[in-house]
Protein backbone atom coordinates (compact mmCIF):
# COMPACT_ATOMS: atom_id res chain seq x y z
CA UNK A 1 0.00 0.00 0.00
CA UNK A 2 1.51 3.42 -0.98
CA UNK A 3 0.83 6.57 1.64
CA UNK A 4 -2.18 7.93 -0.60
CA UNK A 5 -4.20 4.58 0.10
CA UNK A 6 -3.13 4.44 4.25
CA UNK A 7 -4.35 8.18 3.89
CA UNK A 8 -7.41 7.73 2.23
CA UNK A 9 -8.34 4.30 4.38
CA UNK A 10 -7.52 6.50 7.68
CA UNK A 11 -9.88 9.28 6.43
CA UNK A 12 -12.76 6.97 5.31
CA UNK A 13 -12.31 5.02 8.86
CA UNK A 14 -12.72 8.51 10.39
CA UNK A 15 -15.58 9.43 8.80
CA UNK A 16 -17.30 5.95 9.33
CA UNK A 17 -16.36 5.70 12.74
CA UNK A 18 -19.90 5.53 14.07
CA UNK A 19 -20.51 2.02 12.09
CA UNK A 20 -17.45 0.67 13.74
CA UNK A 21 -19.09 1.82 17.36
CA UNK A 22 -22.77 0.42 16.15
CA UNK A 23 -21.21 -3.22 15.32
CA UNK A 24 -19.58 -3.46 18.26
CA UNK A 25 -22.04 -2.60 20.51
CA UNK A 26 -24.59 -5.58 18.81
CA UNK A 27 -22.14 -8.37 18.99
CA UNK A 28 -20.12 -7.83 22.15
CA UNK A 29 -21.18 -7.07 25.81
CA UNK A 30 -18.37 -5.27 27.77
CA UNK A 31 -15.92 -2.71 26.67
CA UNK A 32 -12.50 -4.83 26.77
CA UNK A 33 -14.42 -7.44 23.69
CA UNK A 34 -15.84 -4.01 22.34
CA UNK A 35 -12.19 -2.71 21.62
CA UNK A 36 -10.89 -6.11 20.86
CA UNK A 37 -13.72 -6.80 18.18
CA UNK A 38 -13.21 -2.88 16.90
CA UNK A 39 -9.20 -3.57 16.41
CA UNK A 40 -10.15 -6.82 14.43
CA UNK A 41 -12.55 -4.99 12.40
CA UNK A 42 -10.20 -2.53 11.36
CA UNK A 43 -7.35 -4.83 10.70
CA UNK A 44 -9.46 -7.00 8.63
CA UNK A 45 -10.66 -3.26 6.49
CA UNK A 46 -6.97 -2.95 5.80
CA UNK A 47 -6.12 -6.37 4.73
CA UNK A 48 -9.15 -6.57 2.39
CA UNK A 49 -8.79 -2.01 1.53
CA UNK A 50 -6.82 -2.96 -1.60
CA UNK A 51 -10.26 -5.15 -2.68
CA UNK A 52 -12.56 -2.16 -2.38
CA UNK A 53 -13.34 -1.37 -5.73
CA UNK A 54 -15.63 1.18 -5.20
CA UNK A 55 -18.53 0.00 -6.62
CA UNK A 56 -20.63 0.16 -3.25
CA UNK A 57 -20.38 3.00 -0.91
CA UNK A 58 -17.52 2.49 0.89
CA UNK A 59 -20.10 2.70 4.03
CA UNK A 60 -21.66 -0.14 2.59
CA UNK A 61 -18.95 -2.29 2.45
CA UNK A 62 -17.83 -1.59 5.29
CA UNK A 63 -20.56 -2.61 7.06
CA UNK A 64 -20.43 -6.26 5.14
CA UNK A 65 -16.90 -6.65 6.48
CA UNK A 66 -17.44 -5.54 10.03
CA UNK A 67 -20.51 -7.83 10.40
CA UNK A 68 -18.78 -10.86 8.78
CA UNK A 69 -15.48 -10.08 10.97
CA UNK A 70 -17.60 -9.71 14.14
CA UNK A 71 -19.27 -13.18 13.48
CA UNK A 72 -15.87 -14.76 12.67
CA UNK A 73 -14.49 -12.85 16.39
CA UNK A 74 -17.00 -14.82 18.22
CA UNK A 75 -16.49 -17.90 16.57
CA UNK A 76 -12.99 -18.05 16.55
CA UNK A 77 -12.79 -17.12 19.97
CA UNK A 78 -15.65 -19.37 20.75
CA UNK A 79 -17.31 -16.52 22.71
CA UNK A 80 -20.97 -17.04 23.57
CA UNK A 81 -22.88 -15.02 21.50
CA UNK A 82 -26.05 -14.93 24.60
CA UNK A 83 -26.67 -12.65 26.77
CA UNK A 84 -23.91 -13.11 29.62
CA UNK A 85 -26.43 -12.45 32.51
CA UNK A 86 -29.65 -14.01 30.75
CA UNK A 87 -31.47 -15.28 34.19
CA UNK A 88 -30.34 -12.10 35.52
CA UNK A 89 -30.65 -8.78 33.28
CA UNK A 90 -28.45 -6.99 35.42
CA UNK A 91 -30.29 -3.66 36.85
CA UNK A 92 -29.40 -0.14 34.85
CA UNK A 93 -27.48 2.45 36.35
CA UNK A 94 -29.77 4.71 35.28
CA UNK A 95 -28.06 8.08 36.62
CA UNK A 96 -25.27 8.06 34.32
CA UNK A 97 -27.26 8.10 31.20
CA UNK A 98 -28.52 11.85 30.54
CA UNK A 99 -31.90 10.62 29.04
CA UNK A 100 -34.67 8.20 28.97
CA UNK A 101 -33.60 7.95 25.11
CA UNK A 102 -30.30 6.50 26.43
CA UNK A 103 -31.72 4.63 29.07
CA UNK A 104 -33.78 2.74 26.61
CA UNK A 105 -30.86 2.59 23.89
CA UNK A 106 -29.02 0.94 26.52
CA UNK A 107 -31.50 -1.62 27.29
CA UNK A 108 -32.23 -2.29 23.94
CA UNK A 109 -28.39 -2.94 23.20
CA UNK A 110 -28.71 -5.71 26.43
CA UNK A 111 -31.58 -7.24 25.03
CA UNK A 112 -29.92 -7.77 21.56
CA UNK A 113 -27.31 -9.67 23.16
CA UNK A 114 -29.63 -12.32 23.38
CA UNK A 115 -29.94 -12.76 20.02
CA UNK A 116 -28.42 -15.02 17.61
CA UNK A 117 -25.52 -13.58 15.13
CA UNK A 118 -27.83 -13.57 11.81
CA UNK A 119 -31.03 -12.02 14.25
CA UNK A 120 -28.32 -9.30 15.28
CA UNK A 121 -27.34 -8.23 12.00
CA UNK A 122 -30.50 -7.96 10.46
CA UNK A 123 -31.53 -6.03 13.60
CA UNK A 124 -28.23 -3.62 12.46
CA UNK A 125 -28.63 -3.33 9.30
CA UNK A 126 -32.28 -2.42 9.85
CA UNK A 127 -31.47 0.32 12.39
CA UNK A 128 -29.12 1.74 9.81
CA UNK A 129 -31.96 2.48 7.37
CA UNK A 130 -30.92 0.05 4.87
CA UNK A 131 -33.57 -1.73 2.79
CA UNK A 132 -34.62 -5.61 2.89
CA UNK A 133 -33.21 -5.66 -0.84
CA UNK A 134 -29.85 -3.84 0.75
CA UNK A 135 -29.75 -6.39 3.56
CA UNK A 136 -30.94 -9.10 1.81
CA UNK A 137 -27.61 -8.83 -1.05
CA UNK A 138 -25.22 -8.25 2.52
CA UNK A 139 -26.62 -11.35 4.51
CA UNK A 140 -27.06 -13.65 1.33
CA UNK A 141 -30.64 -14.41 1.95
CA UNK A 142 -33.58 -13.23 0.20
CA UNK A 143 -35.29 -10.13 0.59
CA UNK A 144 -38.31 -12.24 2.03
CA UNK A 145 -36.54 -13.67 3.95
CA UNK A 146 -35.43 -10.24 5.44
CA UNK A 147 -38.98 -9.06 6.02
CA UNK A 148 -39.79 -12.37 7.73
CA UNK A 149 -36.65 -12.71 9.86
CA UNK A 150 -36.99 -9.10 10.94
CA UNK A 151 -40.37 -9.01 12.17
CA UNK A 152 -39.51 -12.29 14.17
CA UNK A 153 -36.51 -10.67 15.07
CA UNK A 154 -38.49 -6.93 16.37
CA UNK A 155 -41.11 -9.09 18.24
CA UNK A 156 -38.43 -11.44 19.90
CA UNK A 157 -36.54 -8.30 21.11
CA UNK A 158 -39.97 -7.34 22.08
CA UNK A 159 -40.20 -10.31 24.47
CA UNK A 160 -36.81 -10.29 26.15
CA UNK A 161 -37.31 -6.21 26.62
CA UNK A 162 -40.27 -7.62 28.68
CA UNK A 163 -39.40 -10.77 30.15
CA UNK A 164 -36.37 -8.49 32.20
CA UNK A 165 -39.58 -5.69 33.23
CA UNK A 166 -39.07 -2.88 30.68
CA UNK A 167 -41.24 -1.68 28.57
CA UNK A 168 -40.91 1.70 25.84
Amino acid sequence: MQINDEQSFLEYIEKHKGILKRITKMYAYNNEDRQDLQQDIIVQLWKSYNTFRGESKFSTWMYRVGVNTAITYLKKEKRSIQFQYKENFPELVFEEYKNEKDNQLQIFYRAVQELNQIEKAIIFYFMEGMTHKETALQLGISDINVRVRLNRTKDKLQKIIKKHGYEF
